[in-house]
C-alpha cells in the first residue's frame, strides 16, 4: 500500500516499557528504521513493477492480482499473532527471524521462474512480515524509556515515511533500467546490514506477563477466511467463498470464547472504535482497490515509463508527510469528529477527479490535481482517525485496539483488490465487446484479442484499431472501480457523522 496503514506511530506510543533505557537507543532505531524499510519499501514498489512481472511472466489480471494478495492475506491474518509472538518469545528473536525469512522470501520472488512460483514466494514474504512489522514497534517501545519515546516515534516516522517515499520511484527505476526482479532483491543488502546489527547492538525484551497462549487458531481462521473469500472473487469460485465466510463465522465465535483471543470483541462495544474501524475498511478499501490499478492505467493504457508511475503519486505521499503536523494540530482545535467527516469527503473528491483522464492527455492536467486532492483528504483523516482508536478504550487495551485498526486496513486492502478487480474484469469485457462489434477486424486478430483478454490492458495486438478499444475498455472498467472508491470514501465519512462522539479528541 501506498499510504502507510493507520495506528502505526500508536502502536509504539502504547506498548509497555517495562524497564526500557535509551543506552543502546541509536542502535536501536538504525535497526527497527532499516527494517520496517523492507516491509514499506516492498509495500510500494510492486504494484509499479507490476505491469512488467505481468508481461514478463505472461499473467492474466488474476495472476497479478494474486501477487499481491498472497502478501497481503498472510500480513492481515498474522500480524497481531507477530507481536504477541514477540512478547512471550523475545521481541529481538522474531524480529530477527521476520527479516530473514522475508530476506529469504525476497530472493525467491526475485528469481521466480514463473508466477505461480512467485506467487508462493510472495506469500511467504507476508508471513515474514507479520514477524517483523509488529516486532519493530514492539522494540522501539521497549527500547526507550517514555519520556524519550516521542522522539524516537518521531524519527521513526520520518524516516520510514522517506521510504514510502521513494519506494515507487525506486521500482520504477528499477523496473525500466534493470529488471522487476530487482525490486525483490534490494531487500537482501538491508537484512544483511540489519541481522547482524540487531543481534549486535539491540537488547533482549519481552513482556513482563504475557497473558496466556497466543490465538494461534484466529490466526489459521482468519487465513482460511479471507483467503477463502479472496479466492472466490478472484477465481469465480463460489464454494471457496462459502467455505471462507464459514471460517469467518466459526472465527467470530472463537474469539468470543479464546482466554487470549487475537482480537478482544469487547472492544466493539464501543461506538467510537466501532466507527473508526468502520471509516478505516471503506477508506483504505477505495484507497488500495484504485492504488493498485492506477499503475497499470499509466503504464499499459497512458505509455508511461515504470520510473514516471513511480513519480506520479509523489505529490500524493510528499503531501500527507508535510501535512502530517498541521492535521494534528487540527485535533485540538475542531476534535476527531470533523476531521474525520470533511478528509473523507475531500478524498472521494479525488477519486472523482481521477474518472475525468480519458486515454492520454498531460499528466498536469489529469492526473495531478486528483492525486493532490486524494492526498490532502487523507492526510486530513489519518492523524484523526488514529487518535480515535486509541482514545475509544482503555488504557491497557490502546496497543490491541491499534493492532486490531491497523489490521482492519490492511484486510479493506486486501478485499478490495479481489472485488475492485472482479468489477473491472466485468466492466472491460463487456466494453470490450461493444468497441470490437463497431470494427471491421480479420478473424486472426479477432482471435488473437479473445486469448489475450484475461491479461485486460496488457492484451497483446498489432492491430492499431483493436489497441484503442482494448485502452479505452480498461479506462471504461477503472472509471467503474472509482466511481465505487467514492462510494466507499463517503459511507466513511458518513460513518463517522453518525458513529463517532464529538468530544472525542
Amino acid at each position: 500500500m501506498i499510504a502507510r496503514a493507520p495506528c502505526d506511530e500508536a502502536a509504539i506510543r502504547a506498548g509497555d516499557c517495562g524497564r526500557a533505557d535509551a543506552r543502546n537507543g541509536a542502535w536501536i532505531l538504525a535497526a527497527t528504521i532499516l527494517g520496517s524499510s523492507m516491509a514499506f519499501i516492498d509495500g510500494t514498489v510492486v504494484n509499479v513493477a507490476l505491469p512488467a512481472i505481468q508481461v514478463s511472466l505472461h499473467g492474466t489480471l488474476a495472476d497479478v492480482q494474486w501477487v499481491v494478495e498472497s502478501y497481503a492475506l498472510f500480513l492481515a491474518a498474522l500480524l497481531l499473532i507477530g507481536g504477541s509472538l514477540g512478547d512471550r518469545y523475545g521481541r529481538r528473536r522474531i524480529f530477527t527471524a521476520g527479516i530473514v525469512l522475508f530476506a529469504v522470501a525476497s530472493a525467491w520472488c526475485g528469481l521466480a521462474s514463473d508466477i505461480r512460483q512467485l506467487i508462493v514466494a510472495r506469500g511467504l514474504q507476508g508471513i515474514g512480515g507479520a514477524l517483523l512489522v509488529p516486532g519493530s514497534l514492539a522494540l522501539i517501545s521497549a527500547g526507550f524509556p517514555q519520556k524519550e519515546r516521542g522522539r524516537a516515534i518521531g524519527t521513526w516516522s520520518g524516516f520510514t515515511a522517506i521510504t514510502a517515499a521513494i519506494g515507487p520511484v525506486l521500482g520504477g527505476w528499477f523496473t525500466e533500467h534493470g529488471s522487476w526482479r530487482w525490486v525483490f532483491f534490494i531487500n537482501l543488502p538491508l537484512a544483511l546490514v540489519v541481522v547482524p546489527l540487531v543481534l549486535w547492538k539491540v537488547p533482549e525484551s519481552r513482556a513482563d506477563n504475557p497473558a496466556g497462549q497466543f490465538d494461534w487458531q484466529g490466526g489459521v481462521l482468519a487465513a482460511i477466511g479471507f483467503g477463502g473469500v479472496v479466492f472466490a472473487l478472484i477465481e469465480s469460485k463460489p464454494a471457496a467463498g462459502a467455505i471462507g465466510a464459514a471460517a469467518l463465522i466459526v472465527l467470530w465465535f472463537w474469539e468470543a470464547r479464546a482466554s487470549s483471543p487475537m482480537v478482544p470483541l469487547h472492544l466493539f462495544r464501543s461506538g467510537n472504535f466501532r466507527g473508526a474501524n468502520l471509516l478505516t475498511l471503506f477508506l483504505y478499501a477505495a484507497l488500495s482497490g484504485v492504488l493498485f490499478f492506477f499503475p497499470m492505467d499509466l503504464i499499459q493504457v497512458q505509455g508511461y515509463a515504470p520510473t514516471e508511475a513511480g513519480l506520479a503519486l509523489l505529490p500524493f505521499i510528499v503531501l500527507m508527510f508535510l501535512l502530517s503536523r498541521w492535521s494534528g494540530g487540527l485535533l485540538d482545535r475542531y476534535g476527531a469528529k470533523t476531521p474525520l467527516v470533511v478528509g473523507p469527503l475531500i478524498a472521494a473528491a479525488g477519486f472523482a477527479l481521477f474518472t475525468r483522464p480519458g486515454v492520454g492527455g498531460s499528466y498536469w492536467a489529469t492526473f495531478l490535481p486528483a492525486v493532490l486532492t486524494l492526498g490532502f483528504g487523507m492526510a486530513i483523516s489519518v492523524a484523526p482517525l488514529t487518535t480515535t482508536v486509541m482514545n475509544a478504550v482503555e488504557g491497557r487495551y490502546a496497543g490491541t485496539a491499534s493492532g486490531i485498526n491497523n489490521a482492519v486496513s490492511r484486510v479493506a486492502g486486501l478485499l478490495a483488490v479481489a472485488v475492485f478487480g472482479a468489477l473491472l474484469s466485468g466492466v472491460f469485457q463487456g466494453a470490450l465487446d461493444r468497441r470490437l462489434a463497431s470494427l471491421d477486424l480479420a478473424p486472426e486478430v479477432r482471435a488473437q484479442i479473445e486469448a489475450e483478454r484475461p491479461k485486460l490492458a496488457a492484451a497483446e495486438t498489432h492491430d492499431e484499431r483493436a489497441r484503442q478499444a482494448i485502452q479505452e475498455a480498461f479506462v471504461a472498467g477503472y472509471r467503474a472501480v472509482l466511481w465505487v472508491a467514492m462510494g466507499l470514501a463517503l459511507a466513511s465519512s458518513l460513518s463517522a457523522a453518525a458513529m463517532i462522539r464529538r468530544e472525542t479528541s
